[in-house]
């Protein structure tokens, strides 16, 4: 029986990320159901205080470096891998659960030492080189995951395209419950908003541009809120030329973005490429907002029908696709749309991988 579970995220803390939201999620879900838990992560320096009963320890200096087309909080620090590892073992766990393994570099020590039984969670969707010139170092790392999971099946195809790596298919969980926990609230103008690391491929400047598009046309006037921060808030803000219907508040704690959703009359999501999966989307829907979606594949698989989706890139579309969202919406549209998010809520996913960590403790065999 699983009672104490180590949680290894390649990615700080102290930045905004899904893998990290996940991570932390998972772990007020796990203790409160008893179990205790740690939870390792890069950036040595982050003194945070972060909402979770688990261990919370951090190594290494963070960096900032590419990766699939946006930039991870990484360490890539060996000392920092071996202080992770030795965290690790002291803790004791009866499961290490990885979340995306093979990015450098805290958790890689962890893997080679598989001195417990091991899940892994792939969130990536897409080629690249650290995936194909890294292939070989990849399958030895391999060699520590007793059973792999992925978050969407592209992430899934992935990483087996990458490593001959079969993992389930779940899903990206969050905790439902937390977005209905404000009061509905609405302003008397058309409120939208996006949320997400301020960088090329999650295409707020397409959101900018539709936005300043429609009010040009004066008719009724929409305010765009943008939610996050990132290497191209500066240009972001030129291109809304410093319009008071455009704001940036940055990033934000996560009660203060679930206040937004709960005040928003849609969220918007232009992503152009590289989403694994749309958990924002989700999160929306539990807040009872529409959601209007660029149709790339990731999101795709979250919206199932209840999104609007527009081409890629395309402002003037995304325009037209907001007017459809603010038309449509109605008690029961928004009612399906809820009950469909609670399909990905974190009690389902834990339950899922309570099972996991189950069936990888019966494969277990520790390195020689």
């Amino acid at each position: 029986m699983t009672s104490r579970v180590a949680l290894v995220s390649p990615y700080a803390l102290s930045v905004f990320g899904g893998v990290q939201e996940q991570v932390l999620a998972m772990s007020r879900e796990l203790t409160q159901r008893g179990l205790e838990v740690l939870v390792v992560a890069p950036d040595a320096s982050d003194r945070s205080v972060y909402d979770t009963k688990a261990i919370v320890e951090r190594f290494g200096k963070r960096l900032s470096l590419p990766a699939n087309g946006s930039r991870a909080p990484l360490t890539i620090s060996a000392r920092a891998s071996r202080a992770a590892r030795a965290a690790v073992l002291d803790f004791a766990p009866d499961v290490v659960h990885f979340h995306e393994p093979f990015a450098p570099l805290l958790g890689w020590s962890t893997l080679r030492a598989h001195a417990a039984p091991s899940v892994a969670t792939f969130h990536r969707n897409g080629s690249g080189p650290a995936l194909s010139w890294g292939a070989p170092l990849l399958r030895r790392l391999a060699r520590g995951v007793d059973l792999a999971s992925a978050v969407s099946a592209s992430a899934a195809m992935t990483i087996r395209r990458a490593t001959g790596i079969e993992a389930t298919v779940l899903f990206n969980g969050f905790e439902t419950d937390r977005f209905v926990a404000s009061t509905r609230e609405r302003a008397g103008d058309v409120t939208l908003v996006c949320v997400g690391r301020l960088e090329e491929r999650k295409g707020v400047s397409v959101a900018i541009d539709a936005v300043r598009i429609h009010n040009a046309r004066g008719a009724d006037q929409w305010r765009l809120v943008v939610i996050g921060d990132g290497p191209e808030r500066a240009r972001l803000e030129a291109r809304a030329g410093h319009d008071p219907l455009v704001v940036f508040v940055g990033a934000v704690p996560d009660d203060v973005k679930r206040g937004w959703l709960r005040r928003a009359n849609a969220l918007i999501a232009p992503a152009l490429r590289g989403e694994s999966f749309g958990l924002t989307l989700l999160e929306a829907m539990a807040s009872e907002t529409m959601v209007v979606a660029s149709d790339i594949v990731g999101y795709r698989e979250a919206a199932g029908t209840h999104a609007v989706l527009f081409e890629p890139g395309d402002a003037l579309d995304l325009e037209h696709a907001i007017v459809r969202a603010i038309d449509d919406e109605d008690a029961s549209r928004v009612a399906g749309a809820r009950d469909y998010a609670e399909h990905w809520s974190m009690k389902r996913l834990v339950d899922a991988y309570l099972v996991l960590y189950e069936d990888a403790a019966s494969r277990f065999k520790p390195a020689r």
